[in-house]
């Protein structure tokens, strides 16, 4: 009787197994077919498996979008995966909508398991109620004052990597070739040990550490290509998970070192805060001033319900946060500045006249915010060469999204919104023409002295831009970025002069997190950015 029940049980469910998979698919397959995006203008897809993301990863970083919206205008639909529609869009007014209701547009789940892989569940990758909660502990770590107190780190390792460089042109002869990529990420994951959790990588002095090694791990499983399809797949199957492979066998080691020297240094310094606030008082038990002393501070602070303070799973998961949003965009920010003051001897000339006029070797951080130029500069960067140019969200249910500029469809009628439902939203911190005007292109740091009008729309965070996009989920280190890099500057661009090493046109982007630097003919090498250096003679 019990072998008469099973054989009858088995082939249903496998048939009903069958029957939702095949359902599955086919919902999947069909999508684009009622999209409500899939009348936008846009580029045809050349691909049923892979729509436009091919061309995307082949062509120079936003080009193919650069061409897209000089043919269709500023919102588009593309492909992606299977032909689902992706909407693109460069309107400012829809940028706002989405960003200020981050509620309702989230993060797309493939990009939240493919960071969480790497850095756990901290500020990048968490939503909803989890977000604003790790937001509201950790805003007073990266206040203004927070800050200024930083930056005699942000100026000591500047000055470290000015004598690292200047020991390579001593050995080299000047000019020097230089690939700025590998000094500024040392430098940059030095600040960031430093400032954010009083640790010292000693990666400028390559001196061997583990918690360095664990972290390089991460960062080369982030720009890895190979490790792509097989992120995509654990995504859609959970199961393969369970598979090891070179992605899986390098991060969980580096997280496992990560996790171990992270859970340290935190109980390490709750014991600090539990140990000034017994012999000074809660108010004056800040200690060290790094960042995580900061977070675990006032993560204790009675302020703060006890139902609603971090676990220390929590703020061990802002650990690799801090690195990543902290170490690779500014490195990779300022390695772009460079690359434009060695095309610009006039520009990187009249800067360089404004920071030699500072009448001190350490300047605070009101003396580097004082300084108009290295500010315009500083903007232009991020206007032209913007660390992360573009960023995804998922429409988490049905909405209208409002445009400045309508939209034409593809059965010639004209629509000043679009209906959105369930599918990605890319947008790109692009240097439009219509927003900038025809120099849009040039790095002309003087345009900071009189924006056009239309810039004044754009809802960014800070400076008229995108860089550090807007609204609830605005970088809540921005301020950290801008300093450290008007530091690295003001300290590098008066110690040398700048030439490229290459044509202009053989350095291309490719964004894998944030936008590298490449030798067009040397991609397979990794990301690389050499100039010619020189040391500056004040004559």
């Amino acid at each position: 009787m019990i072998v008469f029940i099973q054989s009858q049980v088995l082939p249903s469910a496998g048939v009903a197994l069958l029957i939702y998979v095949l359902w599955k698919v086919a919902r999947i397959l069909l999508a684009p077919l009622w999209s409500t995006l899939r009348d936008l203008p846009g580029p045809a897809s050349p691909s049923l498996i892979y729509g436009n993301l091919s061309d995307i990863h082949k062509a120079d970083d936003s080009v193919l979008h650069e061409a897209w919206v000089e043919e269709h205008g500023p919102t588009i639909t593309y492909k992606g995966w299977l032909n689902s529609h992706k909407l693109y869009t460069l309107d400012t007014r829809a940028l706002g909508h989405i960003l200020s209701h981050s509620h309702d547009y989230a993060k797309p789940a493939m990009d939240a398991f493919f960071l969480g892989k790497i850095v756990g569940q901290g500020l990048l990758v968490v939503e909803g109620d989890q977000h604003r909660q790790q937001r509201r502990v950790m805003n007073p770590a990266f206040g203004y004052a927070q800050i200024r107190g930083l930056t005699e780190i942000f100026v000591e390792k500047a000055q470290q990597l000015r004598d690292f460089w200047s020991d390579q042109i001593a050995v080299a002869g000047a000019p020097a070739r230089i690939d700025v990529t590998a000094g500024l990420g040392k430098m940059t994951l030095d600040v960031i040990g430093l400032a954010g959790f009083n640790y010292d990588f000693n990666a400028l002095d390559d001196k061997p550490n583990e918690l360095n090694q664990a972290f390089t791990t991460m960062f080369q499983a982030i720009t890895s290509a190979s490790t792509g399809l097989a992120v995509v797949l654990k995504y859609a199957f959970p199961i393969l998970d369970i598979i090891p492979d070179s992605f899986a066998k390098g991060t969980n080691t580096a997280q496992a070192v990560a996790r171990r020297v992270g859970m340290q240094l935190i109980q390490d310094k709750k014991a600090e805060v539990m140990r000034t606030s017994d012999e000074k008082g809660v108010g004056d038990a800040l200690g060290s001033r790094d960042l995580l002393t900061l977070l675990i501070k006032a993560n204790m602070s009675t302020d703060i319900p006890v139902s609603q303070r971090l676990s220390d799973e929590d703020v061990l998961a802002q650990v690799p946060t801090f690195l990543i949003a902290g170490h690779e965009t500014t490195s990779y920010g300022t390695g772009w500045a460079l690359f434009a003051l060695a095309q610009a001897p006039l520009i990187q000339r009249k800067l360089r006249e404004e920071l030699l006029g500072v009448q001190t070797d350490t300047p605070s951080m009101d003396e580097l915010n004082a300084l108009p130029y290295l500010d315009a500069v500083v903007r232009e960067t991020m206007r032209l060469h913007a660390p992360v140019p573009a960023t995804a969200r998922v429409a988490c249910k049905d909405d209208m999204i409002p445009l400045n500029t309508p939209y034409t469809d593809r059965h010639g009628q004209v629509h000043d919104h679009v209906k959105h439902t369930d599918s990605d939203t890319d947008s790109r911190s692009e240097p439009t023409q219509a927003l900038w005007g025809e120099d849009a292109f040039e790095f002309k740091p003087e345009r900071w002295e009189k924006l056009p009008e239309a810039v004044q729309s754009i809802p960014g965070v800070w400076g008229n831009l995108m860089t550090f996009i807007g609204g609830p989920r605005a970088c809540i280190g921005y301020r950290f970025s801008l300093v450290e890099m008007k530091a690295l500057l003001f300290v590098l661009v008066r110690a040398f002069e700048l030439e490229l090493a290459l044509p202009a046109n053989d350095i291309i982007k490719k964004s894998a997190i944030v936008q590298r630097p490449y030798i067009r003919d040397q991609v397979e090498r990794g990301s690389q950015l050499p100039l010619l250096f020189k040391p500056y003679q004040n004559v």
